[in-house]
């Protein structure tokens, strides 16, 4: 017997009884010919590791950005680098632990459901009105595990900070370490209520977020220099190791999003577009000179 709505399905007991039409358990979703909510066995896509990753990338990104900021220093230090390294640390962590509790429980690896489509972020938003009379309340996670294993993220990335950043700056640095850690109790609060909100657009629209952000990111990082002549952008940049480790991370983030947004699906041609990685900062560069204001004539 066929249930109302898109997610909506009958859960099989031991004894062969099967229940009325509601939301399938956590791990389970329905089949769309029995109605049966069928435990969810696929493998995550690349697609979805691809995901999890930019919501990993997202978080350190972060954490080192307020490391950063709060240093107030244009070279690496011994407490910067330390304090960067600390953070690595509690997001790698976070990340392989939040994979091993996940089903199956104990393995670098999650079992997960499909997602098919972008309403399987949203199933608050699909519970059906049979007949516009009683609605039948089916709200699940049709995306197991990619919606709940952020969340479990954010909270071990959050008490991994707790328990291992202050050891750390009471152990090797003092300066200004308890700003970082104050921005990390605003910033982690906003990712989880954005994720809530709109994981399901990004999780579609990621690819290109990372593309512009960086691109953005790298343009804002050489605007900042007080001489934009191509002779002295290019020797800051590969003189000075903390804007040679910025650029790098710049054109890690320029080839995360081109893999992400090709998946590689044709690999001989999307490799060969890896090789534009360096030309947004090429670009700057080249062109930054033409767009001085005080050069403009109208």
């Amino acid at each position: 017997m066929s249930c109302p709505g898109w997610y909506c399905g009958r859960i099989r007991f031991l004894n062969e009884a099967i229940s009325e039409c509601g939301p399938c358990p956590r791990g389970f979703r329905r089949n769309d010919t029995s109605f049966i909510c069928e435990e969810c066995t696929d493998t995550p896509s690349f697609y979805d590791w691809l995901y999890l990753g930019f919501m990993v990338l997202l978080l350190l990104v972060l954490h080192w950005f307020f490391i950063d900021m709060v240093s107030m220093k244009r070279r690496f230090s011994r407490d910067v680098i330390i304090l960067h390294a600390s953070a690595y640390f509690e997001v790698m962590v976070a990340s392989l632990l939040a994979i091993i509790i996940s089903s199956p429980i104990g393995y670098l690896r999650i079992s997960s459901c499909r997602v098919r489509r972008i309403s399987d972020w949203y199933t608050l938003f699909h519970n059906p009105t049979p007949n516009y009379e009683k609605k039948v309340y089916c709200t699940q996670e049709a995306v197991y595990p990619l919606y709940t294993t952020v969340f479990l993220f954010y909270g071990l990335s959050l008490l991994m900070m707790i328990f291992v950043r202050p050891w750390v700056c009471n152990k090797f640095t003092r300066h200004k370490c308890k700003m970082s850690i104050f921005a990390a109790m605003y910033f982690i609060p906003v990712l989880v209520l954005m994720h809530a909100l709109i994981g399901g657009l990004l999780y579609y629209c990621f690819p290109h977020l990372v593309l512009i952000l960086s691109v953005i990111s790298c343009a804002s990082h050489f605007a900042v220099r007080l001489d934009q002549s191509v002779k002295a952008l290019i020797l800051t940049t590969v003189t000075e190791p903390r804007n040679v480790v910025i650029l790098l991370g710049h054109w890690f983030l320029h080839a995360y999003g081109i893999i992400s947004l090709t998946q590689l699906a044709d690999p001989p041609i999307h490799a060969l577009l890896i090789l534009l990685v360096p030309l947004p900062t090429l670009f700057y560069i080249f062109t930054a000179l033409f767009t001085d204001p005080s050069k403009s004539h109208f």
